[in-house]
């Protein structure tokens, strides 16, 4: 019999993602959801017997999803595919009746063991066929008393240190009259998306706390309107920043990582240093911030795009200043620029912390080149 499959999930390369990671031979009829509110309408209308739902997304997001669906006695069963893996996601989705849950990127041989181990798809074997190539089975830790728990633990990342801190070697390419589409932009935001996800998951262990993940802020502006955008989310707060160059093959930018100062307390509280703002706990509660944020981000980054980043040694952008006066010397590098910010914070705490990660305008291409399989 045919089953009712509903995929819900904001960003459009993730849906296709999951559609073509979907076991084969499945007799699914798939429906397609952009947001909470229209998965909600789609359950209700029939199209849900099995819900494959992502946890990040704008109007009504996963966890209200599943709220919803336990309030209403909706009849679907649900498989949650996020980039959000802190153990704490994972346990509050299971507590609101997730079957399961999968990190994303999703992968195809674990969702087709997940969907088999509830039975909601079943390995059809040909009775004609005595010599099967076992090499092939999957291999997943579901615990027998957990059976949704599948997720990866990201180790600390690793920084290479080499001086690119000042971007100077620049990809040198033909100027192009780039723009970024719409679904270029969705690109970008989903794999923003899963890296914010690792950076997130290490920032919650680190300090043993939840992360709430925000969605992705992507733009490809004037490096002189970045100033003007940062003025949103100032708050009248002074700020202090690192910044930490990158680099990979036809790609370089800067990441800058700023704390609201109001924060540090609490940080400092959450990583049991003893605050002495004289002594230099700041910088160093900065620095460590940075090691874990930028480099998790980055990772995550070039895992999915098959590259590899070397940082540069991170420099200190200023501290008790505003954010527009933190990037005020590095506004001048270059023209525009491929901007994605993340602002994280912590639940139960008035600690706010903005990772922002700037790729120059000619590494765009390469990254649009890096891109191009993934849109189709």
């Amino acid at each position: 019999m045919t089953t009712k499959l509903l995929i819900c999930d904001d960003s459009n390369m993730a849906r296709k993602q999951v559609a073509r990671s979907l076991p084969d031979g499945w007799d699914v009829e798939i429906s397609f959801a952009a947001d909470g509110v229209e998965g909600i309408e789609a359950i209700k209308a029939g199209k849900g017997d099995v819900l494959l739902l992502d946890l990040n997304m704008p109007k009504m997001d996963g966890y209200q999803v599943l709220e919803a669906i336990m309030a209403q006695d909706l009849p679907t069963l649900t498989i949650v595919i996020s980039g959000d893996i802190q153990p704490e996601a994972h346990q509050r989705v299971t507590s609101l009746g997730a079957l399961g849950f999968i990190q994303k990127p999703v992968n195809k041989d674990i969702l087709t063991e997940v969907l088999s181990s509830y039975g909601l798809f079943s390995h059809e074997i040909p009775a004609t066929n005595h010599e099967l190539d076992t090499s092939h089975n999957t291999s997943i830790n579901i615990p027998a008393t957990t059976p949704s728990a599948v997720i990866n633990t990201p180790e600390k990342p690793k920084v290479t240190q080499i001086n690119v801190s000042t971007v100077e070697s620049e990809p040198q390419v033909a100027e192009t009259n780039l723009t970024l589409s719409t679904d270029v932009r969705d690109c970008y935001q989903e794999i923003a998306n899963v890296a914010m996800g690792r950076a997130g998951d290490l920032l919650a262990r680190l300090l043993n706390v939840f992360v709430e993940l925000p969605i992705p802020n992507v733009n490809f502006i004037e490096v002189s309107e970045l100033r003007m955008a940062l003025k949103d989310i100032e708050n009248h707060e002074s700020t202090s920043g690192i910044c930490q160059g990158f680099i990979s093959a036809g790609i370089s930018g800067e990441a800058l990582l700023i704390l609201n100062d109001s924060s540090f307390k609490d940080v400092a509280s959450l990583m049991n240093y003893q605050y002495d703002a004289d002594m230099g706990t700041e910088l160093e509660l900065l620095m460590d911030l940075a090691n874990v944020l930028i480099g998790a981000c980055l990772k995550g980054i070039s895992e999915q795009l098959d590259i590899q980043f070397s940082q540069g040694h991170p420099e200190v952008l200023g501290q008790h200043r505003k954010i527009s006066d933190l990037i005020a010397n590095n506004a001048n590098k270059w023209k525009k620029t491929l901007a994605i910010e993340i602002s994280y914070s912590i639940e139960d705490y008035p600690i706010k912390c903005d990772l922002l990660l700037l790729f120059t305008e000619k590494s765009m291409q390469t990254l649009n080149n890096k891109l191009a399989y993934l849109i189709d």
